[in-house]
């Protein structure tokens, strides 16, 4: 689980289209402040690609394109804000939310870790590194993850979701990674900067892991909730 964590048990809701592209029109607007061409800003290209994957239209990735660059007057402003805290049975976390609303968004945040504990800045962030993230399926049966790590310059890997691999970088060599990878015979599915747990805890039982599971679950359904990084084990 470790990295990143996903829903398990309603894998259904959690890929509905309306919230992916909710949340990847979030992060679009945010990446085009920094310019609205794809070739110069590599954040931009990054989640574009991730847009593209999930089928959205041509039209709202325009438009969530031009909105952040502000070519179309709209004053609404996303703010990228990161909440540190504990899951219940001392399991570290790390939320990031995307919100134009940072006040109504902390106020609800504390809500929803009240089975937990939500922690000050660099409570828990020292227990994580900061990587690049780059989920990839091999196009071949043969391709092989350690040669194609060392190539593209990942620093390490480990076994993906339905046979993918995640590759982990250096934050700075995300983009050039995810650009050399089609090149050792992987596809690229996702990119992005996120957390990798240093000391993931382990050993909880059934009973345990289902509480932590609930109250991630929770978290998760928040509209604002980008992504969550759990140190957890297994």
């Amino acid at each position: 689980m470790g990295a990143q964590w996903k829903v398990k048990h309603k894998e259904a809701a959690s890929n509905a289209k309306g919230k992916i592209f909710g949340k990847l029109v979030k992060e679009i607007t945010i990446a085009a402040r920094n310019g609205a061409d794809t070739a110069t800003n590599a954040h931009l290209r990054l989640v574009v690609e991730q847009a593209k994957k999930a089928s959205m239209p041509k039209e709202t990735l325009d438009r969530a394109i031009k909105k952040g660059a502000g070519l179309l007057g709209e004053t609404v402003q996303y703010h990228r804000v990161t909440y540190e805290g504990f899951a219940p049975h001392q399991v570290p976390l790390i939320v990031e939310c995307v919100t134009d609303n940072i006040n109504r968004t902390v106020a609800e945040i504390r809500v929803a870790f009240r089975k937990g504990q939500l922690g000050a800045s660099g409570s828990v962030a020292w227990d994580f590194n900061h990587v690049g993230m780059i989920e990839a399926s091999p196009d071949t049966p043969d391709a092989d993850p350690e040669m194609a790590a060392i190539e593209a310059g990942a620093q390490d890997f480990e076994p993906g979701e339905d046979g993918a691999t995640l590759f982990l970088t250096d934050p700075t060599d995300l983009d050039s990674v995810q650009k050399a990878l089609p090149e050792q015979g992987f596809t690229v599915l996702s990119a992005k900067l996120g957390y990798q747990p240093k000391n993931p805890v382990s050993g909880l039982s059934d009973e345990q892991m289902a509480e932590v599971e609930a109250f991630l679950e929770g978290l998760d359904n928040h509209d604002d909730v980008q992504d969550m990084f759990v140190g957890l084990a297994g």
